[in-house]
């Protein structure tokens, strides 16, 4: 797997984005924008899974990384959630629903997958790179 340098290039934020671009674009229809509780929570679940995956990238240590990785999966799936709640509102056609809705699953699937790849590695993180092994041990004063 080749080093990736910024959030940017990952291919789950670059979904996440489309996510959150596409979960915007419906909060301006007429039904959705009245809304503004659903609205303003669907808003923020779909940005926080890209934000997520941004900050557990840049924390720069794989067992982090992963943690957020988790956090952004549960943003998604509350994303999932109220995707029900717009079309029960009939704020949202089926066909929309069901496109929103597969591309999740699949960024969910690629974070799974991701996860189990992270959780496989001896890769420690960015932040562990320059950390001298120090075999000294501290003991307390007896």
């Amino acid at each position: 797997m080749p080093t990736v340098k910024r959030f940017e290039d990952l291919e789950i934020w670059q979904l996440a984005r489309t996510i959150e671009n596409k979960i915007f674009e419906q909060t301006k229809t007429d039904g959705l924008k009245a809304d503004y509780r659903l609205k303003n929570q669907i808003n923020d679940a779909s940005s926080s899974i890209m934000s997520n995956i941004a900050k557990g990238f840049g924390r720069g240590s794989r067992l982090e990384f992963v943690n957020f990785l988790s956090f952004a999966k549960g943003s998604a799936a509350e994303v999932q959630s109220q995707l029900y709640n717009c079309l029960d509102r009939k704020y949202l056609s089926v066909e929309i629903f069901d496109e929103i809705y597969q591309i999740i699953d699949l960024l969910c699937k690629k974070i799974s997958s991701f996860i189990a790849y992270l959780n496989k590695t001896e890769m420690k993180g960015q932040k562990f790179v320059d950390r001298k092994n120090n075999p000294k041990q501290i003991t307390p004063n007896t």
